[in-house]
């Protein structure tokens, strides 16, 4: 008989996408397999608290231990294999939990620790788009630090007077704004820095939405596209997450068969060139001259019944469990393939 594999699937977090990140492990955790599976929920609490079972617990730091600890009775309770963080947001979509696996010498399901980081950061990663000749939306970083730089006019003379204001470390669409004059600005810019102290201004972009899922390590596959089709303005986390009638979700997109190439091109050379691994979701528009801008990337896509990422997976041939399977698959490959690596120097 086959021994189960233990994941631990860790969801909640300190992040604002907190509960996004609820409904997507419910999802998960109904869709992995049980007879290959040994499942442990973890549950991190807005303040930043392990729970299995109810029980507060630590992951143990020792190189190679894998060992969930009761901190009430130092027992351990399970031994973990892999883990599977289904964490939007900071503290957990960012590099944080990545990195943590790396000291604990744990898989970890979905990009590291580099491309975690870079891809909840707007801003570093739209700079490593365009340097690598990959096309994004015009924009402006602006920092909590230096007011003097808040001037619409200024900005608006760059960017158009109709822009988008950002938390450059955030998704789900929180604290999100579109601001069409001064005031407006001004109130999105004061929403925006509720989440973040760095904050990315864009240009407004006319085009369809297009998603590509992407999954995989050194060679990376993209799904069919998918289209988000707002009905109230912006695609905004109401649309996405509390508003049944928010948003069309047209999967596959309604594409003729060279553009559909292409966004799978882009959105693979898009993955790699921010170094992800395991799985990435990238969103982009398409112009009326068939143009391509990437607007942004999700390290850790949502896994809610209508997320786009196993949807467009689904409607590529892989049903949401065996998706799972490969992502599990992909984290334990990985790791593997770094512990090749040496970690002292030879001569």
């Amino acid at each position: 008989m086959q021994t189960k594999i233990t994941v631990g699937v860790l969801f909640g977090g300190k992040s604002a996408e907190h509960e996004v990140s609820l409904v997507s492990a419910e999802n998960i955790l109904k869709n992995l397999s049980q007879q290959k599976y040994q499942i442990i929920q973890i549950k991190i609490d807005k303040k930043g608290q392990w729970f299995c079972n109810e029980r507060p617990v630590i992951l143990s730091q020792n190189y190679g231990e894998h060992k969930l600890i009761a901190i009430d009775s130092a027992e351990v309770i399970a031994t973990l294999d892999v883990i599977f963080p289904v964490l939007h947001g900071p503290y957990g979509e960012d590099g944080s939990i990545q990195g943590f696996a790396k000291l604990a010498g744990l898989p970890c399901v979905g990009p590291g620790i580099l491309a975690s980081s870079v891809g909840m950061d707007k801003d570093v990663a739209k700079r490593l788009l365009r340097d690598s000749g990959i096309a994004i939306a015009k924009f402006i970083t602006l920092r909590k630090s230096k007011p003097d730089e808040f001037n619409y006019e200024k900005i608006s003379k760059i960017l158009g007077t109709e822009l988008f204001v950002k938390p450059a470390n955030m998704g789900s669409s929180v604290g999100v704004s579109f601001a069409e004059n001064k005031e407006k600005f001004e109130v999105a810019l004061s929403e925006a820095f509720l989440y973040d102290d760095k904050v990315i201004v864009e240009e407004k972009i006319t085009g369809r939405e297009i998603e590509c899922a992407v999954l995989g390590n050194d060679f990376p596959k993209a799904s069919v596209p998918g289209e988000i089709i707002p009905k109230k303005g912006f695609y905004s986390y109401d649309s996405k997450y509390l508003d049944a009638e928010g948003a069309g979700l047209e999967i596959p997109a309604k594409l003729d068969a060279d553009i559909i190439k292409k966004v799978q091109e882009i959105a693979v050379k898009t993955y790699q060139c921010l170094e992800c691994k395991g799985m990435t979701r990238v969103d982009m528009f398409l112009t009326k001259d068939n143009g391509l801008i990437i607007n942004e990337v999700n390290t850790i896509p949502g896994f809610t019944k209508i997320s786009m990422y196993p949807a467009m997976w689904e409607h590529s041939g892989i049903p949401y469990t065996e998706l799972l399977d490969h992502l599990i698959n992909y984290a334990l490959e990985e790791f593997q393939n770094q512990q090749k690596l040496e970690s002292s120097f030879i001569k």
